[in-house]
């Protein structure tokens, strides 16, 4: 069953992964869409894909394949992009807006770094995920956690640090923040994550503040204005704000508008029955991106400006003081900056159901490097990266190399049907939930990662090895006493 990225009410709308009854001609077969693909990317004079003036088939020989090639100007230049635009929108409105990216679409030191330089706070919803921001030297005042289930060691790391707020997400964690402030002698800032009851029209696999889920308290049971009331009776959590998220990969404006009146609601029943006027109102992120070419998802820019006007106008309504608004974008900055690059091992036709075939494409990675097809029934938009063909083209689906039948990385697509192995395909739009939720499914290792910029790769992430794969494994050393040299 196909789902569409932006989600299942979107079903009626085709998109060109899924294969259009009239198959393209060769230069758009071969076209880089630049709302898909990273702004350096271009074709060669060879006909193959260069991106910010490396060749793909060059960093393949280097670094091998599946290889991740993540553009640096790319990121840096939509982060850039994005708190301008949103800053002169907040302007407009007489707010303050902060922008925060959310570490877990992809995170890892150079990443850290690039959100530092470029001004942007840091989202956090995980004990590796603080730690490894530290580590790099992140300004703990720029930090906001994250995450339903929060250990005690993570909420003691955050408090000792000094981070700037953790978001409260259960009764249970109030508890042991309460506990842990306590131990330590200190106090934290916090913000009660509220679940305000939007159907946001994504996947409902992504969305997460409809009833039925796992995150926060809800506001149509009271339970948001119980938990506000449980924190203000505690002076050593200092409650500043509200925070909701409606969901990943939202196209649609109405769903934050929605959200927005709702948390203004609650902000003048905290108001109105405990006296207390909140300053800070986090709105989350989730903004969508084009997967594939026709796709034309409102920007981000427009959707922030979107949830702005609607807190504008609400909190004047309600005579509430403009409060600091936060969003925490992810996807939208880093899933167009990056690709990912396989080698095409095995291809074959295959008889369809319906009298039709198709190509099958085996590639050298799969679900454990990208897990969203499988898992969301996401789609990607694929190439042949190495050359240019002036092949037929044909309706194919690339596959990776796992013993499941699932194991599907573009479900639909049009490729030309000279296709042969050795070739390169790139997928683009990996940057955001694929390396991210890698696995070792199958014992495969974890791909490189290389940033490419004016020319010049250089290694974020080195490919796993075999010995990383088996460094937990404390069977290995008896077999190694049984074996001699065999296992080594």
């Amino acid at each position: 069953m196909l789902a569409h990225p932006a989600g299942a009410l979107h079903a009626d709308q085709r998109h060109t992964s899924y294969g259009e009854p009239i198959p393209p001609d060769s230069l758009t077969l071969h076209a880089l869409d630049p709302a898909v693909w990273p702004i350096n990317a271009a074709r060669t004079s060879d006909g193959g894909i260069s991106i910010a003036g490396c060749h793909l088939s060059d960093l393949a020989q280097e670094y091998a394949t599946p290889l991740f090639v993540c553009d640096e100007r790319d990121f840096q230049q939509r982060c850039r992009t994005f708190i301008s635009a949103t800053q002169t929108a907040a302007a407009d409105h007489d707010m303050k807006l902060r922008v925060y990216y959310a570490g877990k679409a992809f995170l890892c030191a150079d990443v850290v770094r690039w959100v530092q330089q470029e001004g942007l706070g840091l989202d956090v919803c995980s004990l590796g995920e603080l730690q490894l921001a530290l580590h790099c030297g992140f300004d703990p005042t720029r930090i906001i956690m994250h995450g339903n289930n929060k250990s005690r060691e993570f909420l003691a790391a955050g408090v000792q640090a000094g981070v700037e707020q953790i978001v409260l997400d259960s009764w249970s964690e109030i508890d042991l923040l309460e506990q842990v402030v306590a131990d330590l002698g200190r106090q934290a800032a916090v913000l009660i994550r509220v679940t305000v009851g939007v159907e946001a029209q994504t996947r409902h696999d992504i969305a997460t503040v409809n009833e039925d889920q796992k995150f926060g308290f809800s506001l149509a049971a009271g339970m948001a204005t119980e938990a506000i009331a449980r924190v203000l009776a505690n002076p050593a959590l200092s409650l500043i704000g509200l925070h909701t998220h409606i969901g990943s990969q939202i196209f649609d404006p109405s769903a934050y508008d929605l959200a927005a009146h709702r948390m203004v609601g609650l902000l003048m029943t905290v108001r109105d029955e405990f006296g207390v006027t909140l300053r800070e109102l986090d709105m989350g992120g989730g903004f969508g991106i084009a997967y594939t070419s026709g796709e034309q998802p409102q920007t981000p820019v427009f959707l922030v400006s979107t949830l702005l006007r609607t807190i504008s106008q609400e909190c004047s309504a309600a005579g509430l003081p403009m409060p600091v608004v936060t969003v925490e974008p992810g996807r939208c900055l880093i899933g167009p900056s990056m690709v990912t690059v396989y080698r095409v091992g095995t291809v074959k036709t295959v008889s369809l159901d319906d009298g039709g075939q198709h190509i099958s494409i085996s590639v050298d990675g799969g679900m454990s490097d990208n897990i969203r097809p499988a898992l969301y029934g996401a789609v990607h938009s694929v190439t042949l990266a190495n050359r240019m063909s002036s092949a037929m083209p044909c309706t194919a689906r690339v596959v990776g190399h796992h013993g499941e039948p699932g194991d599907v990385v573009v479900n639909h697509a049009w490729l030309p049907d000279d296709i042969a192995a050795g070739d390169l395909l790139a997928v683009a739009s990996t940057g955001a939930y694929c390396y991210a939720m890698s696995s070792n499914f199958t014992m495969v290792p974890r791909p490189a990662m290389v940033k490419v910029r004016e020319g010049r790769a250089e290694l974020m992430l080195r490919r796993q090895h075999w010995e990383d794969l088996v460094a937990l494994d404390c069977g290995l050393s008896t077999l190694q006493e049984q074996w001699g040299g065999i296992v080594s």
